[in-house]
Parts: structure tokens; sequence; C-alpha cells
């Protein structure tokens, strides 16, 4: 079983997050090893995820009572209503605070069952297997969980809530379409802006290679990104100041995706790269950004063939809908709007608040080139 196995220790929690090839299967060594034991587990899993999949982890759990949940995976189903329906399951079968929640799926799964898992009796145990590159590289670290609200948008009510352990098997990966991969790799994208000028570099070098799944560099670039996030979110585990520079084109994107009404025509990946692509623009503009390094940032989204704009979405019509989704989005305090932007490649800056009509002038002058 060859894998990379990063430890996270926060003031309140600490686990491990094994990344490699074809190795899921061995969860009962890697339950063994973490020493964590139960004797029901639920498993909430992606109903695109294929039965036979979920089937293996069944037989490799022996000896222990296990149930299924099969979860039709998009924002609008991340709600309390579903939240209830798998409460009820457990409520039904006499799960203790001693049993266990598997989440089998992308971002929406892990949040929800992350979610779920912290509430439930306050507090079960919760293992995540994260099976989209976006989930492999940002969902699964760091604790967020969470569920959207149907009238005021995305990820408003949630806790902090650590898995025991992250299972990131990159075999899952070859089920997925360009799309959902660029959709990760936007995340990996963002950490290297933020954080790492050289991780920034070496994505530059091997962005295709790690679209069409090149197992070593694949690999290489999920391990790194889960370091950058392992090292920001250990030293701001409740995003009280560092941490925020993980929002970088969060505060967009997710007013996009609110805008759009969470329909597949834009999911959550290209909500962020849209996003992001707006806030380097916002960089520049408010001259916090080189020209030479936003030249560079956006050389690198198109050599994905990242072809969306925000024009097939939106027309300068819907930029007051965008604005209040804007003001709704958590980091806000005030009535300003709270923005993650770029200083340059590999350094952000979180304390930049902005009145709501300076962001909707730009939108107005700006929808047209993003």
């Amino acid at each position: 079983m060859r894998y990379n196995r990063l430890k996270i220790q926060t003031s309140t929690s600490k686990y491990s997050i094994y990344i490699g090839t074809n190795f899921s299967n061995k969860i009962n060594t890697i339950l063994n090893n973490e020493k964590i034991f139960f004797n029901k587990a639920l498993i909430i899993y992606d109903s695109k995820i294929k039965i036979k999949e979920v089937s293996k982890i069944i037989l490799k759990l022996k000896k222990k009572k296990v149930f299924i949940y099969k979860f039709y995976s998009n924002e609008k189903s991340k709600s309390f209503n579903t939240v209830n329906k798998i409460i009820s399951k457990l409520l039904k079968n006499n799960f203790t605070r001693q049993d266990c929640i598997i989440s089998l799926g992308g971002g929406i799964t892990g949040d929800l069952s992350g979610f779920v898992s912290s509430i439930y009796k306050r507090g079960i145990k919760f293992i995540n297997i994260p099976t989209t590159l976006l989930a492999q590289v940002d969902a699964s670290i760091g604790g967020k969980t969470g569920v959207n609200h149907e009238i005021y948008g995305k990820n408003l009510i949630g806790s902090f809530y650590h898995p025991n352990v992250v299972i990131a098997d990159t075999e899952y990966l070859k089920s997925l379409s360009k799309k959902e991969l660029i959709c990760g790799y936007a995340e990996i994208f963002k950490h290297s802006l933020i954080y790492s000028k050289k991780n920034f570099l070496f994505l530059e070098k091997f962005n295709k290679k790690i679209l069409s799944l090149e197992k070593k560099v694949l690999q290489k670039a999920i391990l790194e990104s889960c370091k950058i996030k392992k090292s920001i979110v250990q030293k701001d585990e409740k995003e009280k100041n560092l941490r925020m520079i993980l929002n970088l084109g969060h505060t967009f994107g997710h007013a996009y995706e609110a805008a759009c009404g969470y329909k597949n025509n834009l999911n959550h990946g290209e909500g962020v790269m849209l996003g992001i692509k707006t806030a380097i623009l916002f960089s520049l503009k408010e001259k916090k950004l080189s020209l030479n390094d936003f030249k560079r940032i956006n050389q690198n989204i198109l050599n994905l063939n990242f072809n969306l704009k925000l024009k097939k979405f939106f027309k300068l019509s819907d930029i007051n809908k965008l604005i209040s989704y804007m003001q709704n989005d958590k980091k806000n305090n005030n009535s300003k709007i709270n923005l993650v932007l770029l200083n340059r490649i590999g350094k952000a800056s979180i304390k930049n608040s902005y009145d709501q009509k300076k962001i909707k002038k730009f939108l107005y002058e700006n929808l047209d080139n993003i």
C-alpha cells in the first residue's frame, strides 16, 4: 500500500490525510493504524459513485454493521431537509456517539456528512473519502462543514468539525470529466496564488500533465496543495485572520453560483475560477497586483482551455443581484464587502473592505472582460 501521509494538528483536533492510488480498499488497515474503532457505520455516498465501489468498502469493514444512504449531490440538496432525513436514519438505527459516518463523494457530500457528524448527539466519528480532485485538495482539509440557506446563499449554516481521517485515493479521479478536473485544479491553482510562487511555477510547467492524471505529477500537486492548506489551517483554525486568504475568488464565485441558482451550468469550481479571474482583475485595478503577474496568471488559466465568460451567465441588469449575494457573504461584518485580493503571485491580502457602489461600478465596467 503506497501512499503519502500528511498529519494535521490544530488546537482542537489531530488527524491524518492519506494520499495515494488504488488503496481505499485498505480502509481497515488505515482505521487500525489510526486507532479508529466503531460498531456501526453509515456510508453517505454520492449517487454518481458506482454501487460496486460502495460494496468494496462494506466488504472491508468486517464485523461492523454498515448502512448506506444514497445522496443526490447538488447545492440544492445540501440542505436542512437532507440533514433531517439522515439524522432520522441514524436515530432509527440507534447510532451512538461511538459509531461513525463515512462520506464517499465530492465536496458537497463531505460538507453535508461532516455537518451531520458534528450535530448528531453533539458529535459522532467522521471518515472522509473524497472522490473528486476539488474535494481532495480543499473540502477534506480544515474542518469546515455546512449547508446552504435556500434564500440567502451558500454555506451560511455550519460548524468547524474535523474528520478522524481522510483517505484521498486518486483512482477515483479517473471517472471525472475534464470539467470536473478543472474545478479541482482551480483550488490547487488558488493555493499557489495565495501562498507559494514555487507551486505556481510547478503548475505553470505541469498543469496539462496534472489534468491528464499522470500519476507522479498528480500526487505531488495534491500533496503540495494540501500542505499549503495544512499550514494555513494550523495557524488559524477558526478563520479569524490568516485563513481568510483561502477565500480568494470565493466572494465573487459564491455570488455567481447563487445567482445561477446552483445549477449545473455553473458548478463550484467554475464559479471559483471565474471568481479568481474577477479578483485578480480587481487587484490590478486597485494597483495591488502588477500587470506582469496579472498576465502570467491569466495565461495559466488560458492554457487550461477554460473559456467560460461572465457574460454567458449574467447581464448588466443582474449586477444588483450579484451585489446582494456578495453582501450576504459570511465574511462581511458591516455594510461593506470584504475581499481577498492578490499583491503578487504567492502573496494575498485579506483586509480589503469596499463600498458596494465601487464593486458595482467595477462589475458594470468589466462584465465583458472576465
